[in-house]
């Protein structure tokens, strides 16, 4: 008589070659080139668009206020129902539930860079805020949409692998929209044009590429699972369908066993990075490090380290199962705090900022991509899966922005080295929230999630 495997025991050691194989795979290259059209527009309603702003001699008070056009980013699990459960029209039935709010939501979103390149930040700052919130709102809701593609097109073996892959691309999208963005306006200056016009054809340029979104849309498939939620309730009402998106849900977690564990260790898994990450820009320059050296070694070579993580990641939670996987991820991520306050007692050296920089941002990415395909494992209902991925997400942003706002008053109190050695202890909550979920099997009734 033979037993199912255990979720909880490693999984059979995969080799290096399929490790590499899986992210070849035409669904995962899929999730690749939407990961990068996500990834694109986050800077330009932010610090692309603040430097223009600044260059266009846009006061600083004024410049401080366009933090908030990143609102949508933080609200969005608010119209994601409406994402899981309303049809675009002509789009839908075109190219099917998923797919049609793909193209849909792309299509406005480089209308909405376009009329944001229109505008004139030192004429008009009204215009440019109200164009701004448009490019956030729509790049917001393809981000909402992208995720629940993933989570519902790749099957379980392929998880993991098409998270790595959608984060590198993102991070990839996020620097052609931030350096690439500012190098090819000075491009366009540098051809004869004033510099109204530069930024101008830049976000053009910028719109355009998102055009490679669109084009891996068009070439994807309808995922299975979206396809037969479509036919479940097609003879339901609009409002019918986004009532049961938006309470369904909800009350789908609430009424797992220890829900409210599960949530509140999504809310604190990444608390131990948020925590040390807001100080790390000050901690830097608080040393003696020049503005370029952080510009180097903090974005050149810890976005280096990101990628390379995310990949590292992927191999790992292919490997072994979930719960051993959030274990390695989550004490790798804390752990690598200690980096940094090693650095406070070695001072000023450019080779250990670069090795702590490494370390913290390549266990980050190892953790992160865990952890991402945990909260997929959490969102099994194609009747809602946007809406889920949604909170949970929003709730994992708990941290980031809100727990971790004390983080200058700790650093100020207790000086640099036990401020990072305190990092590694903010971690502790997390980790005994996940012995008592695997205690309790909460990983079996998620199944065997072979990331």
């Amino acid at each position: 008589m033979s037993s199912a495997p255990d979720p909880l025991l490693p999984k059979p050691r995969a080799s290096w070659r399929e490790g590499f194989a899986v992210y070849l795979q035409r669904r995962v290259l899929i999730v690749l080139l939407l990961g990068f059209s996500s990834g694109l527009p986050l800077a330009l309603s932010g610090s692309t668009l603040l430097v223009w702003m600044r260059e266009s001699g846009v006061d600083l008070g004024t410049i401080g206020l366009f933090a908030l056009v990143g609102t949508p980013y933080t609200l969005k699990f608010i119209w994601a129902p409406l994402v899981d459960a309303l049809h675009v029209p002509f789009f839908t039935r075109a190219f099917g539930r998923r797919r049609g709010w793909l193209m849909a939501s792309q299509l406005l979103l480089i209308g909405s860079i376009l009329l944001l390149a229109l505008t004139d930040p030192a004429r008009s700052p009204l215009f440019v805020a109200l164009g701004a919130l448009l490019v956030a709102a729509m790049s917001s809701t393809q981000d909402i949409v992208v995720d629940a593609f993933r989570v519902e097109s790749l099957p379980e073996s392929e998880q993991a692998a098409g998270m790595a892959s959608y984060v590198a691309a993102y991070r990839i999208g996020m620097l052609v929209s931030t350096a690439g963005a500012l190098f090819l306006v000075s491009a366009f200056e540098g051809t004869g044009l004033v510099r109204a016009s530069a930024w101008m054809w830049g976000y053009v340029t910028m719109a355009a590429l998102v055009l490679l979104g669109t084009l891996t849309a068009l070439a994807a498939t309808e995922p299975e699972q979206s396809a037969r939620a479509e036919a479940a309730t097609g003879s339901e009402s609009a409002f019918t369908r986004v009532m049961h998106a938006a309470i369904g849900a909800f009350s789908e977690f609430v009424a797992r066993r220890d829900a409210w564990a599960a949530l509140a260790f999504v809310v604190l898994y990444k608390f131990t990075d948020a925590f040390s990450g807001t100080m790390t820009a000050p901690f830097v320059i608080d040393l003696g490090f020049s503005r370029n050296d952080y510009a180097a070694i903090v974005k050149g070579v810890g976005l280096a380290a990101t990628l390379i993580g995310g990949f590292a990641g992927g191999y790992v939670a292919r490997r072994y199962s979930l719960p051993a996987s959030l274990w390695i991820g989550g004490v790798l991520q804390a752990v690598a705090n200690l980096s940094f306050s090693w650095l406070a007692f070695v001072g000023v050296n450019q080779w250990a900022l670069a090795f702590a920089i490494t370390a913290e941002n390549f266990t980050s990415a190892i953790g992160t991509v865990i952890f991402v395909a945990y909260l997929s494992a959490l969102c099994q209902n194609p009747l809602h899966t946007a809406t889920q991925y949604a909170l949970l997400t929003a709730l994992a942003a708990v941290g980031r922005t809100y727990l971790s706002s004390g983080a200058g008053y700790v650093a100020k109190a207790t000086g640099w080295p036990l401020f990072f050695a305190i990092c590694v202890l903010v971690a502790v909550p997390s980790l005994v929230l996940l012995a008592r979920l695997q205690r309790r099997g909460h990983f079996d009734e998620l199944g065997t999630v072979r990331v």
